[in-house]
């Protein structure tokens, strides 16, 4: 089930943008190999709660874009993976 605006809104981790039907956070990096690394982490956790982001790697920068395209939106996955996500940072 998709969140509402308002929980969207309130539940919605720092430094986590919302662009539509996504939360967004783009992660900066001392240089790319760290960045290469960083998203190799975070696929394993996504892997583990077989809840696949978007990933885009940068020269300095990892970009992660979460949805669940099953319920049409933004759902507690989401925001539960991105807190997963904060913590491996």
């Amino acid at each position: 089930m998709t969140l509402t605006d308002d929980e969207v809104d309130t539940q919605l981790p720092d430094e986590w943008d919302r662009q539509g039907d996504e939360i967004v956070r783009t992660y900066e990096f001392d240089d790319y190999l760290n960045g290469v690394s960083f998203a190799s982490d975070l696929a394993e956790i996504a892997d583990e709660e077989f809840h696949h982001p978007e990933l885009i790697i940068g020269f300095r920068s990892v970009e992660v874009r979460l949805t669940s395209h099953e319920a049409g939106g933004i759902t507690d996955d989401d925001i539960r993976l991105a807190e997963l996500f904060d913590d491996e940072y």
